[in-house]
């Protein structure tokens, strides 16, 4: 069967408004007008894609198979409408990229200010999130670009970019007036008795850090607080006598300002390897490959 573009965007913003009424106000047109071109996507497709409600609209099964590749086939166009745009010197498109806190905080808001230095009509879209987040939005489309830790699982849909690699050291922090610096020959045990913020288990963060206590036999700290919120992290280790585990670009201004920085724990502090991550299928968008190249300059041993 042949699929028409604008039957799955109207498929589409359908799915993700939840109702006819929203999606088409989100379209632009009017509600008989969308039903309309939904029912002759069904007819194509052979089967219903809803199932009608009176609060709205719910994905049958054969709609919920055709979802994933009506959202590849409409951003894959938008891709092509951005790339032929600027070959013609037109609307530059737009760069999609995600990234965990630590490169959001330093490496990728240099890539972006260095790009559009060169590419000012470049509009930009960023997510920041910890991984399974950034895994979900690079496979829908949502980013081309993931920028996270290399050594974390893949979904075989993705793929590291290897020539685009660095490295950051993650510390244990605490506010600067935390009672812990008055410790004399501070060691990792000491840390076991104060209350933790930390990223949730399953998390890169997370799992650093027992790897950490492991390795000189230590139980876990003591994580009271388990947040995805990096504001809220960096608020209750510099406001609220909580320690963390960061890795240091991303609390450098909080450091330069004087509210947080690492305790002196020679034992306490690991390196880890971060890459750029993209799609394994298709082809990179060219707004996106620019990021890159700007990110590769950036990263790239002196």
């Amino acid at each position: 069967m042949a699929f028409d573009l604008r039957q799955l965007a109207a498929f589409n913003a359908v799915v993700s408004s939840g109702s006819l009424g929203r999606a088409a106000e989100q379209l632009h047109v009017t509600q008989p007008a969308l039903s309309r071109t939904i029912r002759k996507l069904e007819e194509e497709a052979g089967a219903p894609l809803f199932e009608r409600h009176s609060k709205g609209m719910q994905l049958t099964d054969i709609g919920r198979a055709l979802l994933p590749h009506s959202m590849l086939l409409e951003r894959e166009a938008e891709h092509a409408a951005e790339e032929i745009k600027a070959m013609l010197g037109m609307d530059k498109g737009t760069i999609r990229v995600g990234a965990v806190g630590s490169i959001a905080c330093m490496v990728l808001p240099l890539a972006i200010s260095s790009t559009c230095r060169k590419w000012p009509n470049l509009k930009v879209y960023v997510i920041e999130g910890v991984w399974d987040r950034l895994a979900d939005a690079l496979i829908s489309h949502e980013i081309d670009l993931a920028l996270g830790v290399a050594s974390e699982e893949v979904p075989e849909e993705i793929m590291a970019v290897k020539s685009c690699r660095w490295e950051d050291t993650s510390f244990i922090v605490a506010g600067k007036h935390h009672p812990l610096r008055k410790v004399g020959n501070l060691t990792l045990a000491d840390t076991l008795g104060e209350p933790w913020a930390i990223l949730p288990k399953g998390t890169d963060p997370f799992t650093h850090v027992a790897k950490i206590f492991a390795r000189r036999g230590l139980a876990l700290p003591n994580a009271v607080v388990e947040t995805r919120s990096v504001t809220v992290l960096k608020s209750l280790i510099s406001q609220s006598g909580f320690l963390g585990w960061m890795p240091e670009p991303m609390y450098d201004a909080e450091r330069q300002a004087g509210l947080i920085d690492a305790l002196p724990i020679a034992e306490a502090q690991d390196t880890r390897v971060l890459t750029a991550f993209r799609r394994r299928s298709g082809i990179l968008p060219g707004p996106a490959g620019k990021l890159l190249e700007e990110l590769r300059k950036l990263t790239a041993p002196v």
